[in-house]
Formats: C-alpha cells, sequence, structure tokens
C-alpha cells in the first residue's frame, strides 16, 4: 500500500498561529512526524502518535513513511514546506499524487518583510556556499543558513571577495515572540562568532575597492581559475560555451576538465544547471574541487577516471565538452552515443592527432568546425606587439531530435 502524507507547514509561533485548516489535518491525524521542537509546539487534546525524523533524515524517512501506510500522516515542517523544506523531498520521494502540502508563510516572506525588500529585487541562497556566483555591488540576498555559524563563514566569504563593506542582517526566529535581528558589516562579524540557530541572514552587497565582481557571462577570466596550465582559455571557453547552449536543469560532462573552467562556468549561469567534470589527474581533479568552492558552484560532481571508462554509469547529458582526451579511442562516438537528442557537442583539438578524430567525427555526425587564431598584446621591448597562441580547432554538433525515435525502437 502507497503511504499518503499531509506536510503542514508551522510557524515560530507555533500551534496558536494555525488556521482552521491546518489544525484540522493535525488533530485528523493517527501519526504526526516531526523535529523535537515542532512536536513539543503540539498540545495535549492531539492524540496522533508522535514520531521523530530519523537521522540521517532522507535515507530513513521513506521506510519511516512507509511503516505508517493506510494511516493518516501529517508531517510538520517550518514555515513553507517547498521553500527547502521536508515538502520537497517528500515529494521527490513519493511523488506528487501522494503529498498534500499546507504551508506557512515561509522564513523567506518573512525575511523579505521585515527588510522590506520586494520579492523581485533578492536572490536567495539555500547554499551560502553558493555565494561568490551572487556577489555584485547592490545585489540582495537572503541566505537560507545552515546553523549558527553560517554568518561567520558568510562574513569570511564576504572579506575575502572584496564585499566586506557588505550589511549583514541576522533575522532569527522569525515569526515568534522572541524574534530578533542584528545587523552590521561584515568585516565587523568577529571570526568564529555565533548567531541564533534558527535565522535567516540578508545580505546587501556593498564592493570595497579591492572586489572584482565577475559576472555571470561566459569567459570568466584565466586568472579566476587555479590551475597549472591545463585550461580552456578565456576566449575559446567563452565560444565553446556559446555552442553547448547551456539552458536551466541541464546536465554537461567536462570530459578532461583540467581546471574545471567549462564545467564551472555551465553551473554558474543557472543555478539549476548541473555538471559532471572527468578528470584523471588525481591533483587536478582536486584543484577542481577548490576552483568550484571559489566561484559558488560547490555543487559540481567530480569524477576522477580516465575516460571514456570513467563515462559508464553516468547520467546522460544535454551537453559535453571533450578538452582534453580526444584521442583516446572510441571516446567521441561515446560521447555522442549518451548524449540526449538535442544534445550538443563541442571538442577542442590543438595537436594534428585530435584535429583527425574531430575532422572524422564531423564527417560522420556532421556539425561545423572552426579553427581559431588568438593573439594578445605583448611587450617587444619598448614596443606593444601581437603574440600568437597555439591554433585550436573546434568541432560542434547537434545530436539530431529525430535520434530519439531510434533509440525507442
Amino acid at each position: 500500500m502507497t503511504a499518503r502524507v499531509t506536510v503542514v507547514g508551522i510557524g515560530g509561533d507555533g500551534w496558536a498561529g494555525l488556521d482552521a485548516a491546518r489544525r484540522r489535518a493535525v488533530l485528523g491525524a493517527e501519526v504526526v512526524l516531526g523535529g523535537d521542537r515542532h512536536l513539543a509546539m503540539l498540545p495535549g487534546d492531539v492524540t496522533a502518535e508522535r514520531v521523530l525524523w530519523p537521522r540521517p533524515f532522507r535515507d530513513g524517512v521513506a521506510e519511516l513513511v512507509q511503516r505508517f501506510a493506510g494511516q493518516r500522516i501529517v508531517a510538520l515542517a517550518s514555515g513553507d514546506p517547498l521553500v527547502a523544506g521536508v515538502g520537497t523531498t517528500f515529494v521527490e520521494l513519493f511523488g506528487a499524487d501522494a503529498v498534500d502540502v499546507l504551508p506557512a508563510v515561509s522564513s523567506v516572506a518573512l525575511a523579505r518583510a521585515r527588510m522590506r525588500w520586494p520579492a523581485e529585487s533578492v536572490a536567495v541562497l539555500r547554499d551560502h556556499r553558493a555565494l561568490p556566483r551572487e556577489l555584485s555591488p547592490g545585489r540582495r540576498l537572503l541566505v537560507l543558513s545552515a546553523d549558527r555559524h553560517t554568518p561567520s563563514a558568510v562574513a569570511a566569504m564576504l572579506c575575502d571577495t572584496g564585499f566586506g563593506g557588505s550589511a549583514m542582517t541576522v533575522l532569527a526566529d522569525l515569526g515568534s515572540p522572541s524574534e530578533s535581528r542584528e545587523r552590521c558589516a561584515a568585516r565587523d562579524w568577529g571570526a568564529g562568532r555565533e548567531a541564533p540557530q534558527l535565522h535567516v541572514l540578508a545580505i546587501e552587497c556593498v564592493a570595497d575597492a579591492s572586489a572584482r565582481p565577475l559576472g555571470l557571462a561566459p569567459g570568466l577570466p584565466d586568472d579566476a581559475f587555479e590551475n597549472d596550465g591545463q585550461l580552456t582559455r578565456r576566449d575559446l571557453r567563452a565560444s565553446a560555451l556559446s555552442r553547448l547552449a547551456p539552458s536551466a536543469g541541464e546536465l554537461l560532462w567536462d570530459v578532461g576538465a583540467g581546471a574545471g573552467s567549462v564545467g564551472i562556468e555551465w553551473m554558474r549561469i543557472h543555478p539549476t544547471c548541473r555538471a559532471i567534470a572527468v578528470e584523471a589527474h588525481p591533483e587536478r581533479a582536486a584543484r577542481i574541487g577548490r576552483n568550484a568552492e571559489a566561484l559558488g558552484v560547490p555543487s559540481l560532481e567530480i569524477v576522477q577516471g580516465r575516460a571514456p571508462e570513467a563515462l559508464k554509469g553516468l547520467p546522460r547529458p544535454d551537453a559535453v565538452f571533450i578538452g582534453g582526451g580526444g584521442t583516446a579511442p572510441g571516446l567521441l562516438r561515446q560521447c555522442w552515443n549518451a548524449l540526449v537528442p538535442g544534445g550538443r557537442l563541442v571538442a577542442h583539438a590543438v595537436t594534428l592527432e585530435t584535429e583527425r578524430v574531430v575532422i572524422d567525427a564531423r564527417a560522420e555526425f556532421g556539425g561545423e568546425l572552426t579553427r581559431f587564431h588568438v593573439e594578445h598584446s605583448d611587450q617587444i621591448g619598448s614596443y606593444t606587439g601581437w603574440s600568437p597562441a597555439r591554433a585550436v580547432v573546434q568541432w560542434a554538433a547537434v545530436k539530431p531530435r529525430g535520434d530519439e525515435m531510434e533509440e525507442t525502437l
């Protein structure tokens, strides 16, 4: 029997703040699931069995809910359960048809109300490590803090990136009788200082003289990436990303990732873009992780291994970039076959051997070949001249959507 769950949002004002519909749901339940804090808010006339969340939550909650299948189950959640809440997890685990949601006012809405910030003027971060992606002068951010240490981590990030003058407002226990707020510049928030456990962090970004906002357009400066020389250079990276054409929610394979620049920039374009960086060299794989953290895309997945073997078992990509290892036998064909219909593949070739591979691939799969000769100004004694970089051949192709029919036959 499939279990059905009603997720009830409850605010800082507890049982007193519940409307009639949410009270009826809780009073009519046979089982109420929740954390210590939420279960303690229920009055004595709630007769349902009270069950604490399992730990770890996601691994154990499906089994817990299924144990009570056939009974009226209510799960308590903070505020709006579909704003970084358990409602989202329940829908993912059980499907939308098995979950009813009765929300309270979300902590995000309360924080915006306290700051007088219109919704369209604010970006909401569910992971403070994504902060570097969002930084620009005048930007308003709300961070859903993980714990009392999050403001210290955020303050350090702001100072390290030249935004130490940004105003941080800690909005604690929103909607409860003990609600509070504290405001100071990021540089004045002492290292190790703790905030109340339950809070939302509001940030008004102010750039110092040392700030270097990077923006979201493809083609970040090369020195934005820690690298050992194995880096897709700025002008080529911008060209490759324009042909990879990232869209919200899509997945990229960055094969032979080097410093991880293409996969990182793919993920910076939209917060739902996903990428898997495949890199054989262990030091480079570790460097990719550091670059991803520094540039605000900590969820970049890194697979240490040599393609094409390391590609086995990975989810099908919407786009593939091959920056290194293009001569590996069967690599281009395996990547092409893995692409979803309508997917895009871009490969770069520096050597004659890799050029032969991409020329053959273009003859078989179509697409376009482009040869790039990039020159940068450089000093020649007391004068300025042009210094040429090594020429690069780029193959870019789109997998026909008609292939979808073939794959289903």
